[in-house]
């Protein structure tokens, strides 16, 4: 793997039930699940979701958008992450690693997850946009 020199860190708050959901993200290129030629382009990222607000949290749904990078945009949605739907107490946190491929060289990813307090409310975080960029010796030159 490549790790790339990237890291977002974007407090998010909702008024409404004074959460506060922290969220970082790292990327990696993977090139030995990469393949140019077929415009095959795998990349991995590790997110961390920080409880900062006043009351405990459950990560319930995600959705993501990706962007392909060649002007196609693909849409995921679903329970939880990676089989969780973790709990989260006020300070604690939570990690975890996934990955994408793309069909391009160059991409972006954003998204937002839905939550619920301990009361019932429901809110969502937003994910901050990154990118998803292979090193130079893995871009094809047309």
């Amino acid at each position: 793997m490549i790790f790339m020199d990237q890291i977002s860190d974007h407090p998010r708050e909702n008024d409404a039930n004074d959460a506060s959901i922290e969220i970082q993200v790292k990327t990696t290129f993977v090139p030995e699940h990469s393949d140019s030629k077929l415009n095959r382009f795998a990349f991995g990222y590790e997110i961390h979701i920080a409880n900062r607000g006043l009351h405990t949290v459950q990560l319930m749904d995600r959705h993501w958008q990706i962007d392909m990078g060649n002007g196609c945009i693909q849409e995921v949605r679903g329970e939880g992450v990676v089989g969780e739907q973790p709990v989260l107490a006020p300070g604690e946190s939570y990690q975890y690693q996934s990955g994408a491929i793309i069909e391009t060289p160059a991409g972006r990813m954003w998204g937002d997850y839905g939550f619920v307090t301990e009361n019932g409310e429901r809110f969502r975080a937003p994910i901050p946009l990154f990118h998803l960029l292979a090193p130079d010796q893995f871009r094809p030159i047309h």
